[in-house]
């Protein structure tokens, strides 16, 4: 089987990622402070790269690891032979990259779900997933001169668009020895304080820069970002006739902008399931821009609840399954 799918090309911007160019300036700040630490808090080991994944899983190694490191999955199986030549390589080449990327494993025959929610026809078959968004990269046999080039686009899209460096490696660390990364500090109290009653005030705008003030020093700042997406979520809806809306939204399934503001309404009034079943069925119904218009917004409402909800977990697999 000839290698396909070796571009990179599809890959957009994601809308819920904010100030990508400054997350990826400080990012590789902390990763060369790390460095020079001797790795530091946060680093892994060299053998912590190449990880084995399942279904039960899966949002937990996969989808969030995703939010800091490329994940490269490897789709494999113990009878395939191709793959006995390939996944060694792409082992040695995630130790070599030294964090850039991490290598999930995945066995098919323990895994049929996973195999069939990324649409894999044959193995080997490699995908990416990059802040959460799923990509192809190949299927079959390939050469390392083209593995190596496909990593390179997958590692300077997730730094120039998504911010993400990767993962610091410390030689002397012990297997699974990772501990979480020091949140930076620094004098956000006030910045902080100011949005929330600015929020109060019904300020939203206010309470906006406010946030915003806080992520262009600290773009990873969970507090700042949690905050954000809340006060654009309440700034998107104010004004809005919610009964015109829902009308809107039922008479106009395919409608992308008002099934997008009726989601927002359903949100804010604490029906997170009902937001997401309707994202979810008009990106099965949309293709193209309007897909993808839908599919950002998923990803900004994730935010706004939570990546620990249950709800949001099971909203990102009905999504995969959805887009693929």
């Amino acid at each position: 089987m000839q290698p396909r799918n070796m571009s990179m090309s599809g890959v957009v911007d994601l809308a819920a990622v904010k100030a990508a160019q400054e997350a990826k300036a400080k990012a590789e700040q902390a990763r060369a402070e790390a460095a020079r630490q001797g790795g530091g808090p946060g680093a892994v080991s060299p053998a912590d790269l190449v990880i084995d994944v399942d279904e039960a899983g899966f949002d937990r190694d996969v989808l969030q690891r995703s939010t800091e490191v490329p994940v490269v999955i490897d789709f494999w199986a113990e009878w395939c032979q191709p793959c006995k030549q390939l996944s060694p390589v792409l082992e040695r080449l995630a130790v070599e990259y030294a964090g850039r990327f991490l290598l999930a494993k995945i066995d098919v025959d323990a895994n049929q779900m996973l195999m069939q929610q990324f649409g894999v026809q044959g193995i080997p078959a490699v995908f990416a997933v990059v802040a959460g968004q799923a990509l192809p990269l190949f299927q079959g046999a390939a050469g390392e001169e083209q593995i190596r080039q496909t990593l390179d686009q997958l590692v300077q899209v997730a730094e120039e668009r998504f911010g993400l460096t990767g993962l610091v490696v410390d030689p002397e660390a012990e297997p699974g020895d990772r501990t979480a990364p020091e949140i930076p500090v620094g004098p956000y109290d006030a910045l902080l304080e100011a949005a929330v009653q600015a929020l109060d005030a019904g300020d939203l705008a206010g309470a906006v820069q406010a946030y915003k003030n806080v992520l262009s020093d600290d773009p990873g700042n969970p507090e700042a970002k949690l905050g954000l997406a809340q006060a654009e979520l309440l700034q998107r809806v104010e004004g809005l006739d919610p009964q015109r809306v829902r009308q809107e939204a039922a008479s106009a399934p395919s409608d992308v902008a008002a099934q997008i503001a009726a989601a927002d309404l359903d949100l804010v009034g604490g029906h997170v399931e009902d937001a997401f079943g309707r994202l979810i069925d008009t990106v099965r119904r949309t293709a193209g821009d309007d897909r993808d218009t839908v599919r950002l917004r998923m990803l900004e409402l994730f935010e706004v609840v939570g990546a620990e909800d249950p709800r949001v977990a099971t909203a990102r697999r009905a999504l995969a399954r959805a887009l693929f």
